[in-house]
């Protein structure tokens, strides 16, 4: 851990406590990295503009990697440097598909405008859905099926109640349209028992965004930390070098990566602790 010159942690659920506020610990931990001219890494599947809800620009992180890796941002010059959209072949095929299909899905605009997206209802209420939507419909449109979009899109949201033979089977449904897309899963932020099904293109990772960091730096993957609490982190904390899981993970993921106590426990402080002796 002496050799590290990089950190990176998820938001929501890790960096953040519950309330989304930030611990007087961590907040300091973050400004001691910085006097030890170590990078500083939010890698979250938040938009730029939620980014933006929880850190104002005087948290001192150095980049944030948004949305799950589909965009980079350095954070001190306030400057996008990097993103990657699904292609527009592979958009207008899942859009025709989910449409087949009547799911309840949104379609996100292109990074760095991904905060604004398509909506469409299929035909099975979701709770879940209008919960999401409730919460962005300021930068919501709803999908006209007779006049898709003819462009790149950020990403896929499709939305289902806790069944992991579903997921199984929608993600290996989704993966075989178009070898350019892959699915992420996370955990609902909103409601517990529900699975987000995130569809982006195939490179899209916060470990790749992790890496572009590191390449743009000269930093080595070797150099790196990592800190997140959920499934949708597997792809950071596979990429760094030293990885850690908060307690308040869900309990069947806890055995892949060390443990460090809970996001209302200061989690990124407690993980960071032997990088400020």
């Amino acid at each position: 851990m002496k050799n590290i010159k990089l950190v990176a942690t998820d938001l929501d659920g890790t960096f953040l406590k519950d309330d989304r506020t930030i611990s007087p610990k961590n907040l300091e931990a973050l400004f001691k990295l910085g006097e030890k001219n170590i990078l500083r890494v939010a890698a979250t599947g938040r938009n730029l503009k939620k980014v933006r809800q929880v850190l104002n620009n005087h948290i001192p992180f150095d980049y944030v990697v948004f949305s799950s890796g589909a965009g980079v941002f350095n954070w001190k010059e306030q400057k996008h440097i990097f993103s990657q959209n699904i292609k527009e072949h592979s958009a207008q095929k899942l859009l025709n598909h989910f449409i087949h299909r009547k799911v309840n899905f949104h379609a996100f605009y292109p990074v760095p405008d991904n905060h604004k997206h398509y909506y469409f209802r299929g035909n099975t209420d979701c709770e879940e859905f209008e919960r999401y939507f409730e919460y962005n419909k300021a930068h919501a449109v709803e999908l006209n099926v007779d006049d898709l979009p003819n462009s790149e899109l950020c990403q896929f949201l499709v939305i289902i109640r806790e069944n992991e033979d579903l997921f199984s089977h929608l993600k290996a449904e989704i993966e075989s349209l178009c070898p350019e897309i892959r699915v992420i899963r996370a955990s609902s932020p909103l409601t517990k028992g529900y699975i987000w099904i995130e569809v982006f293109h195939h490179s899209v990772s916060k470990g790749n965004g992790i890496d572009e960091i590191c390449k743009r730096t000269g930093i080595k993957q070797t150099e790196t930390m990592g800190l997140g609490n959920d499934y949708n982190d597997f792809d950071l904390l596979d990429y760094t070098a030293h990885s850690f899981l908060t307690e308040n993970a869900p309990h069947e993921i806890k055995n892949k990566y060390k443990l460090v106590p809970s996001n209302e426990d200061d989690a990124f402080a407690v993980s960071v602790e032997s990088l400020l002796v």
